[in-house]
């Protein structure tokens, strides 16, 4: 049973299909990214980047180098959509964003994530084994089918990635639709749809809508009677995103990724109907069965898990942030905040406020304001700072947010030297105060 579900052959025109939409996709993160001037104002202007915790060593990166690196990533894209040198392109730019990733989180974009997951299993995949440059110039490597295991990888991970995005949005200031007209006050400058998007009916719809979407899209797509219903009101959820939050490439990526739902004599129709249709279903054992199924647990397991680790931390992700990244929530609140960092010599004692505009962005600094592990960096960032200047200090913060529509809380516990201590990313940080979310 699970050697035919996974090992029985298949057309593989819609991977050929994603390849090609998913490498457009790529490229285009990368040339925009330069364009648009991302990459001037998360890389190039700061002075340092707050990274991923642990990557502190990638700022040497930062700077002028980086307008070099995206151009890459716009290029190897390219090649990934016309199939040419495909795996080491796809593995290339997998590298290369990973870096990115994990060097700053100033900008935080789900699909930032999902792009080093889909990277790396379309490395695993036989994309470019039909209308590729690579089949083109070796002719042996030409062929019409791929198993099955290949579609499903990528509808499992798809499936993951929904299913957690609905159950996050089920809490209360989302499900009274507070927190959707917090996100569409910000829309009334929209030419034409700015008005409309005030509309409480439409916030109630957006509310849930999305929980319903997230949690039945992937089911309503593998089921044949609701399966063009269910295209269809992708289309439109994705584009309504993608016009009203402008959350990047994501919503044309899960448009793309659609493919493998229908059935692949209808891709190969639609899209190559010169293409010989594969369709003996032969069920093929590999050699590398074993590994392969070893592999897949593996890393499912860790994809179901790592979403739900923040219930084992103390007090509210929504107000400590611990636990939320990696976890596919979603556009979920509205946060902002203020903070005062003090540095005290503590040779002298002599205090002295530190103006952020010195050191930091403005986008940086709207990170700073509601992000502890950003403030405790920022600490050890002032701490190496004034210790080149043979000065030993402590650095203190007085700091609070407000979440969603609640009125401002202190959140930073300000007898705290954040400069003196380490940070555990597998427990709970006790100078984050309790959250005042009731």
């Amino acid at each position: 049973m699970i050697n035919r579900f996974l090992f029985r052959r298949i057309d593989n025109s819609a991977l050929v299909v994603f390849r090609i939409i998913f490498g457009f996709l790529i490229a285009a993160e990368g040339f925009g990214a330069i364009l648009t001037g991302w990459v001037r104002i998360t890389f190039v202007e700061p002075q340092f980047t707050f990274t991923f915790i642990g990557f502190d060593w990638l700022q040497p990166l930062v700077g002028e180098y980086m307008y070099v690196h995206y151009f890459l990533l716009g290029i190897l894209g390219i090649f990934v959509m016309l199939g040419y040198k495909y795996r080491f392109s796809i593995m290339a730019y997998g590298v290369l964003w990973t870096i990115t990733y994990f060097m700053q989180k100033s900008s935080y974009n789900n699909h930032y994530y999902l792009l080093i997951l889909l990277c790396g299993m379309m490395a695993l995949l036989p994309a470019n084994k039909y209308f590729s440059i690579d089949a083109k110039q070796k002719q042996s490597i030409v062929s019409h089918s791929m198993p099955n295991w290949c579609q499903w990888i990528l509808i499992f991970q798809m499936w993951i990635v929904y299913t957690y995005g609905s159950i996050a949005k089920m809490y209360p200031d989302w499900l009274d639709a507070s927190v959707i007209k917090i996100f569409m006050q910000a829309k009334q400058h929209y030419f034409l749809i700015g008005e409309f998007l005030q509309n409480s009916f439409l916030h109630y719809f957006v509310a849930y809508g999305g929980i319903l979407f997230d949690g039945l899209i992937i089911p309503l797509l593998l089921y044949k009677p609701t399966r063009k219903w269910a295209f269809i009101a992708s289309i439109f959820f994705h584009l309504f995103n993608s016009v009203v939050f402008q959350v990047g490439i994501f919503p044309f990526m899960s448009l793309g990724l659609c493919v493998f739902f229908f059935e692949p004599k209808t891709i190969r129709n639609i899209f190559f109907k010169s293409k010989p249709f594969y369709k003996e279903s032969e069920v093929i054992i590999p050699n590398y069965k074993k590994p392969l199924l070893i592999a897949m647990a593996i890393y499912f397991v860790i994809q179901i898990a790592l979403p739900l680790r923040h219930h084992f931390f103390k007090d509210d992700v929504l107000w400590t942030e611990e636990g939320h990244r990696l976890s596919w929530r979603m556009m979920l609140r509205s946060k902002s905040g203020t903070c005062a960092f003090r540095v005290v010599d503590k040779e002298t004692g002599v205090n002295s406020n530190v103006n952020l505009n010195d050191h930091l962005t403005l986008k940086q600094q709207r990170l700073l304001k509601t992000h502890p592990d950003a403030m405790w960096q920022f600490a050890q960032y002032l701490k190496t700072k004034y210790q080149k200047e043979n000065k030993n200090i402590e650095v203190f913060v007085r700091s609070s947010i407000k979440v969603n529509n609640r009125s401002f809380k202190e959140y930073i516990n300000p007898n705290v030297d954040l400069a003196g201590i380490k940070w555990n990313a597998f427990k709970h940080s006790e100078w984050i105060l309790p959250a005042h979310l009731d």
